[in-house]
């Protein structure tokens, strides 16, 4: 009979060892969620890689400048830890117009602080930045000289056509106070300050440099600017 013939010929498989045909399901659901987690992964490591590249010629700079060092070196400057980034603050022109202090940001900053009276200290420290910007020759189309105003006092005209290569501002004194600061026992007004092209702060020259500490300041300027010529061309 077909029946029985069918029966013996399923019996004689089970003995021959054959497996009856079978279906396997596969989830493909959490094969997809499983796919989706794995690129979500790699996603998240490449954009990590991206911010690495971004942030490493600084990183590097930074390294040259203050770890790989010839034995006996000393920096004239004092490291700013941790760097302080350029708070968004308003800022005025000598002419008037208004424009964010984030503005700078793209080019070294020297920067001096005081009022608009500027006393003997102010034109000290201003005299310092033309001379230090003019001292590092090709280099200085990198640095920007950088008076900021803390005040709404004029400028003196007798100073004014000297201060034809420097971006002066007024900012609020109260709030530039609380990115830059002088080291303890001093004042604001009594440093030099340099920021970085991203806009960080990190480092302070010692207050009140006579002609020798220039020297020693503009060392200072000439291995930073050596040690980020890789990544930070002149201009904005």
């Amino acid at each position: 009979m077909s029946g029985s013939n069918s029966s013996d010929a399923l019996d004689a498989g089970a003995r021959s060892g054959l497996q009856p045909l079978g279906l396997t399901v596969h989830s493909l659901p959490v094969a997809e969620e499983a796919l989706a987690a794995q690129r979500a992964r790699q996603g998240r490591w490449k954009m990590l890689g991206v911010l690495l590249a971004c942030a490493a010629p600084v990183i590097a700079s930074y390294f040259a400048y203050y770890v790989v060092r010839p034995e006996g070196r000393r920096n004239y400057g004092e490291l700013v830890q941790p760097q302080r980034p350029m708070p968004a603050l308003a800022a005025q022109a000598l002419d008037g117009s208004t424009q964010p202090l984030a503005a700078l940001q793209g080019q070294w900053l020297l920067v001096s602080v005081a009022g608009g009276a500027c006393d003997a200290q102010c034109q000290g420290n201003l005299y310092q930045q033309r001379q230090l910007r003019e001292s590092l020759g090709k280099d200085k189309e990198r640095v920007d000289w950088v008076w900021l105003v803390t005040d709404g006092a004029p400028i003196p005209a007798a100073i004014a056509p000297a201060l034809q290569p420097a971006r002066v501002l007024r900012v609020d004194g109260a709030a530039l106070a609380r990115w830059l600061a002088p080291a303890p026992g001093h004042a604001l007004a009594e440093h030099l300050y340099v920021v970085d092209p991203q806009g960080h702060w990190m480092l302070r020259f010692p207050a009140r440099m006579d002609a020798k500490d220039a020297v020693r300041a503009r060392r200072d300027l000439d291995r930073l600017l050596r040690a980020s010529a890789s990544w930070d061309p002149p201009g904005r």
